[in-house]
């Protein structure tokens, strides 16, 4: 094995304790800083990141990914969700159907054919649950906002997965195809991953956290994580729901449930540190700097659809009112997720395959740098306004 690689990693981790540093001093969203670094390191700055290194991405951002599903699915405790499960639902779905609504009206409007404009609308509803999860975690701040945003991010790869499969044949009977593919496609890939995230989660929590009078061991939670992992992409479900529902599993039947999932919030560091810089590397600013109107409509609809749908879902949740503005501004991240929709929107749909690839890379490169920022401003903000 090529001595770079160890060089390599060893100044990645480094250069993220650094911006970890940076983002202590200065309140910055980590996120943001790691994304920078991966761009100056990968092939859009100086291309320092070995071909070998490149090439671990994918099983990184699973495994990085998958943690991060699990812990998501444990904060919806039955106590959280009674406090909370209202908000959770109705805002998470008002953001969803918001976006939709929103993001296909103005781009027909601005002269796209319905059928993209409805694809495009249905991979907008997608957001980064990673990112998200970790400047609510960076910002320090527990409270009923905070604990909504992750019940939010945490069930909304379920609605955005379904939003996508319902307009994948609603466009496909635009087009002339009569067939249901995408709802079986997503009935498959949805209910699979409930289906195995049980199967794992349930004898999982009969067991975990007795080891060790009640402190599990690290090889225990690794052990999660990889099962819930390989096995959803050998059934080829979704590992980030499988996750989830693990993590909420084990949280409300597991007696002592809590040290397991800190035991992932330690190992999780380091996966995470590399997914984000990794994830920088691989973004193409070309494409970003090459959108044009449609781009710069696409990210203003989205910005303005999630706020606005945001607020609408928060006022039919009766959340305090000071919370209201935030939730949809808190949403905006944006990645892997979007890019793994319009790959299988340009497959269906191939005479658009080249205009949703690159206006999805393209906003997505745009919402994964300031969507992270959004976020730590929403956070921030609703808790001044609600001390005011």
């Amino acid at each position: 094995m090529h001595p770079s690689l160890f060089i390599a990693l060893g100044a990645l981790f480094l250069s993220g304790l650094v911006a970890d540093l940076i983002s202590r001093k200065t309140g910055f969203p980590r996120v943001t800083l790691f994304l920078f670094i991966g761009l100056g390191a990968g092939g859009a700055g100086f291309d320092m990141i070995p071909p070998a290194l490149q090439e671990w991405y994918d099983a990184l951002s699973v495994i990085a990914l998958t943690m991060v599903a699990f812990l998501l699915g444990g904060g919806l405790h039955r106590d959280t969700l009674r406090q909370h499960g209202r908000a959770i639902m109705t805002i998470s779905l008002a953001i969803v159907l918001g976006t939709l609504v929103v993001v296909t009206i103005g781009l027909t409007a601005m002269g796209m054919p319905l059928g993209l404009a409805l694809l495009l609308a249905a991979i907008a509803t997608a957001t980064a649950p990673a990112a998200t999860n970790d400047v609510i975690t960076q910002s320090g701040v527990n409270n009923g906002f905070t604990q909504t945003i992750r019940g939010i991010v945490a069930i909304d790869d379920v609605w955005g997965l379904l939003a996508f499969s319902l307009v994948l044949v609603a466009v496909g009977q635009l087009q002339g195809d009569h067939g249901l593919e995408g709802l079986l496609l997503a009935g498959r890939e949805a209910g699979g991953a409930i289906a195995l995230g049980f199967a794992i989660g349930v004898p999982a929590a009969m067991v975990t956290g007795r080891l060790r009078d009640g402190e599990p061991l690290q090889i225990e939670a690794l052990s999660l994580v990889f099962l819930c992992a390989g096995l959803s992409l050998w059934l080829e479900v979704s590992f980030l729901i499988t996750g989830m529902v693990v993590g909420a599993v084990i949280v409300n039947l597991a007696t002592h449930h809590t040290k397991a999932f800190n035991e992932i919030s330690h190992i999780q560091w380091p996966f995470v540190v590399l997914f984000f810089i990794l994830a920088g590397a691989e973004l193409d600013m070309d494409v970003a700097r090459t959108l044009g109107t449609i781009g710069l409509g696409f990210v203003v609809l989205r910005t303005l659809s999630r706020i606005i749908s945001g607020w609408a879902g928060a006022r039919l949740a009766h959340v305090p009112q000071n919370e209201a503005p935030w939730y949809g501004v808190a949403l905006l991240p944006q990645a892997g997720v979007a890019i793994g929709m319009a790959l299988i929107a340009a497959q269906r749909f191939p005479a658009w395959g080249a205009e949703i690839i690159a206006l999805t890379i393209g906003t997505t490169v745009v919402f994964e740098i300031f969507g992270p920022i959004a976020t730590l401003i929403a956070i921030k903000r609703a808790q001044q306004d609600k001390g005011s």
